[in-house]
């Protein structure tokens, strides 16, 4: 009611805070207020990065880019030494798997805390710290990427049926190219084809058939498309993932 009912006038931006989850206030803000992005804020452990794929394959369906992660309490300082009391990589698998461009790492820190419930924020207690940056970065970033958004023409990505392969066609250029279907099957980076903490390969090449075609290809954000495969299989393939596979080469 608040967001809905309230006259904002002519706003540069206006910042919604969402709480955690995929549940009904989500989706009814998505629906009924036209979102230009998202950022993603989690944390390092396993737990968070299960929620945080819900909240970015959500985002996608209702059509608003993700365009960065936000890993809160990553880290703390002690002793000249760097400390992960909760874990690495959480927040880097987000933007391996999904395609997310950005990421940014908050630190545990004291100070950090004590100044939300001062009400002098962080970034005015110490402009020249490191957490004032972040931030700073950060702004800078959602700012550029929406202004990116309002501009891009995204990769174009679909499968051609006639040629029995999939063509992916550069935004801004001339420029396409074609993949066999089950290289970007092969190529899939989720957790059930690879492990997401050793990194082992748990999809074996030869499960894949080599006259594999895609049900669909649909746009996920703007740095990823969603494939369904004949097993049911929903892959996220990143677009700059796409761009670093295997090309056919003797394509009419």
């Amino acid at each position: 009611q608040l967001l809905t009912t309230t006259e904002w006038g002519e706003l540069d931006y206006l910042i919604i805070d969402m709480p955690p989850g995929t549940g009904d206030i989500q989706l009814t803000l998505c629906q009924v207020v036209p979102l230009t992005a998202a950022v993603i804020v989690t944390t390092p452990q396993k737990l968070a990065f299960i929620d945080v794929a819900k909240g970015v394959r959500m985002f996608s369906k209702l059509k608003v880019p993700c365009v960065a992660v936000v890993e809160n309490m990553c880290h703390f300082d002690a002793d000249g030494k760097r400390y992960y009391p909760f874990g690495r990589g959480s927040g880097s698998q987000v933007v391996q798997q999904f395609g997310i461009p950005h990421l940014f790492e908050l630190p545990i820190r004291p100070t950090l805390s004590a100044s939300g419930d001062s009400g002098q924020p962080e970034v005015v207690a110490d402009p020249l710290g490191e957490v004032a940056k972040t931030f700073q970065d950060l702004g800078v970033c959602v700012v550029q990427q929406c202004a990116k958004i309002r501009q891009q023409v995204s990769t174009a990505v679909s499968y051609d049926k006639s040629l029995k392969a999939i063509r992916v066609k550069v935004p801004d250029s001339d420029e396409e190219f074609f993949l066999h279907p089950a290289t970007v099957r092969r190529n899939d980076r989720s957790a059930q084809s690879v492990d997401e903490w050793t990194g082992e390969q748990k999809l074996q090449y030869a499960d894949i058939p080599e006259d594999i075609e895609p049900e669909e290809i649909r746009p996920m954000g703007n740095y990823a498309v969603q494939i369904t495969w004949p097993d049911g299989f929903n892959q996220i393939a990143p677009y700059d993932q796409l761009q670093a596979m295997e090309r056919l080469v003797d394509v009419p």
